[in-house]
């Protein structure tokens, strides 16, 4: 039977009621972009924990260049010489991947913010708050981030013991 065209409006509300969709349906459709499925990424993240490093130099990449040093011989910054390990120095997270690299980024996601830990079992970041994951060179490996995480570079001592991050 087709439908003859009337002249009645009917308000954005009423039509989704029609369609059998409620604002609680909605909300989940809308707002389920920002949260992950338990099967994609494990509820504890890390392999280890993160813990904050002792840092010589600027640490914050809102206030100028990135520019500090790690002393690998202090107890706070130690951790950084075990393969699959990693700490934050201000807003920047410097690991020593499972393949023995030492990399480093924002600690910020692009999506919303969240705090960014190294999974050594998977060999990336994770954001803590809606589980996206970048691989260790800052490219989104899984949603909801879109935009990769900006990296640094980490230059090693020729003795081993410090580490030079710059932007």
């Amino acid at each position: 039977m087709p439908l003859k065209p009337t002249t009645e409006s009917l308000n954005r509300a009423a039509f989704l009621r029609s369609l059998g969709l409620g604002a609680a349906t909605l909300s989940a459709l809308y707002f389920g972009a920002c949260t992950s499925k338990q099967t994609d990424v494990a509820p504890n993240p890390t392999d280890g924990t993160d813990s904050q490093a002792v840092a010589k130099g600027n640490t914050d990449p809102f206030s100028g260049k990135v520019d500090f040093t790690l002393d690998l011989t202090l107890p706070e910054n130690a951790k950084l010489k075990t393969a699959g390990q990693f700490a934050s120095a201000g807003l920047i997270v410097v690991a020593l991947t499972t393949g023995g690299k030492y990399v480093s980024l924002l600690s910020l996601c692009t999506h919303a913010s969240g705090s960014l830990w190294y999974r050594a079992s998977q060999n990336d970041f994770r954001c803590q708050d809606h589980g996206g994951l970048f691989e260790t060179n800052g490219n989104v490996k899984m949603a909801p981030p879109t935009k990769p995480v900006q990296t640094y570079t980490v230059t090693v001592s020729a003795d081993q013991n410090t580490l030079h991050i710059t932007s």
